[in-house]
């Protein structure tokens, strides 16, 4: 632990329990507290969370066709560490993968049936259906993985064409053509961190529930405590483990094997399911997604009211923020030797355009069934009494080889909980140790383990306390910094397309 960085590792590890024992001594005060306060800031703020993710597209655009698209990340001489395969299945299952199983199949039915009311549609109208889809590709394509690419290209960039710490303040290099100070640079790291941390504990908590829930569809096994501990431990040990053995053997097999079931289950569903009727409602969902893009990306006109955009496409886009600062620094680390258009490729495009495959097929199957009026007890209903965890499963009753299929679908559930861990607590181990470099890329095995179990601790308990709407709420307060850091992202890539145009030998 000689390496460890004091002044970024201890901030966020007390900061963390300082919030685990509020919300143990008065849970309904800290959910009060923290609910508060994301309302405050998506009633001040949401309109600049939307404006700022649109101009990460529009920047995206023009860095694509400008010189700096033909930048080799890491200089001329660089050598890729993945083949183009490997990146695509890494970028996928450590995003915004474990949201696309279960969003993907309950968000549309809120969408669908609860639509706003400046939209002027009836619940489950077909004006309804193609808002909850074209609403669908807003939330889960090219707008979230845009905040993530401008971030991991400009640390890319930064890490290894320019030479910087392995650190969020490396984002600043462009604008000062020089580092910042080790202090600041220490500080925003610490908060940072500090989001990421709370994030995990919620997502990992969330995943506890879905699991437990999915063994108790399949198996009829009751949800008890010591049987949400097992998994919670099961989870940590695996992420863990996988994060120890190393980028070329943990997360690249996790990911290579999680991805082709993604797209299995694609097929699959695809093939049995009511394929024309999704085909239909993704079509339609693409014309109003295109149609509507940049009114309701700039939050324009008065379809969608404050308290639903607030509520939905804010809360989403301050959810990405939160976690685009720690995505930053482990996706900008993959891309060394690729050109900076590749980078857009696999970060943005391509991993956009499979989240809107997947939405089409899932989202749409799940909006049929539940129009379908063939059974008794639609999965609207399910979601109104079992939660988010039950949709899913609830889906693929209606489906061929329901037992099977379910099996599947809970061990990739479980495998994308463990890849998105392993790259998050490999990106928060390497933040937390001085000496992160490309020729030195993996920190020390204890501080894995520490973040790992502590992650774990903290989602078990909150679990086990039903607080774990608190931390949920915790996380996506690190939107709100990460917002303002995500500002300078903007203004230092806009301002190396700037050079490129004059100085294309800048980049080494």
């Amino acid at each position: 632990m000689k390496n460890l960085n004091h002044k970024v590792f201890w901030i966020p590890f007390f900061l963390v329990l300082l919030s685990l024992l509020f919300n143990f001594l008065d849970q309904e005060l800290f959910l009060k507290k923290t609910t508060a306060a994301n309302n405050w800031i998506l009633e001040n703020f949401g309109i600049l969370f939307s404006w700022s993710t649109f101009a990460f597209l529009i920047l995206l655009i023009i860095v694509y066709f400008s010189p700096l698209g033909n930048v080799k990340i890491g200089g001329e001489n660089a050598s890729p560490i993945l083949n183009r395969w490997k990146w695509f299945s890494i970028t996928i299952c450590t995003t915004i993968a474990t949201g696309i199983l279960f969003w993907g199949a309950a968000e549309p039915l809120s969408h669908m049936h609860n639509p706003p009311e400046g939209l002027g549609v009836e619940s489950a109208s077909m004006g309804a259906q193609d808002f909850a889809m074209s609403t669908m590709f807003m939330h889960w394509t090219f707008s979230p993985y845009g905040i993530y690419t401008v971030g991991g290209l400009l640390f890319a960039l930064c890490f290894y064409n320019f030479k910087q710490r392995f650190s969020l303040g490396a984002l600043f290099f462009p604008l000062r053509q020089k580092s910042i100070s080790r202090n600041l640079a220490h500080g925003i790291d610490a908060i940072c961190l500090f989001s990421l941390v709370a994030g995990m504990a919620a997502s990992l908590g969330t995943g506890m529930l879905t699991l437990s829930g999915g063994m108790n569809a399949i198996f009829g096994i009751e949800q008890t405590t010591p049987l949400l501990g097992m998994i919670g431990l099961l989870i940590v040990i695996s992420f863990v483990f996988s994060s120890i053995s190393g980028l070329q053997k943990g997360i690249k097999v996790l990911s290579d094997v999680n991805i082709k079931i993604f797209f299995g289950l694609a097929i699959f569903i695809f093939l049995t399911g009511p394929n024309l009727e999704m085909l239909t409602f993704g079509w339609n969902g693409i014309k109003d997604y295109i149609i509507n893009f940049i009114p309701r990306s700039l939050s324009l006109g008065n379809e969608l009211d404050d308290t639903w955009r607030n509520n939905w496409t804010a809360f989403y886009f301050a959810n990405w923020m939160a976690w685009a600062p720690i995505s930053t620094l482990f996706l900008g680390f993959l891309s060394v030797g690729y050109r900076v258009r590749s980078f857009i490729h696999f970060n943005l495009i391509f991993p956009s355009l499979f989240s809107m495959f997947w939405m089409i097929i899932l989202s749409g199957t799940t909006m049929a069934v539940d129009l379908s009026g063939e059974t008794n007890y639609p999965l609207n209903q399910i979601m109104a009494e079992q939660g988010v965890q039950g949709v899913i499963f609830g889906l693929l009753k209606y489906l061929p080889w329901e037992s099977f299929v379910s099996i599947v679908f809970l061990f990739v559930t479980f495998l994308s909980f463990v890849t998105a861990a392993d790259s998050n607590t490999t990106a928060m181990s390497n933040i937390s140790n001085h000496g992160i470099s490309p020729e030195n890329p993996e920190s020390p095995l204890p501080t894995k383990i520490i973040w790992g179990v502590l992650i774990g601790g903290i989602s078990f308990v909150m679990v086990s306390s039903t607080g774990i709407d608190g931390v949920r709420m915790l996380s996506n307060l690190g939107g709100f910094p990460a917002l303002w850091l995500f500002m300078f992202v903007g203004a230092s890539l806009g301002k190396l397309v700037w050079i490129s145009f004059f100085d294309i030998k800048y980049f080494g």
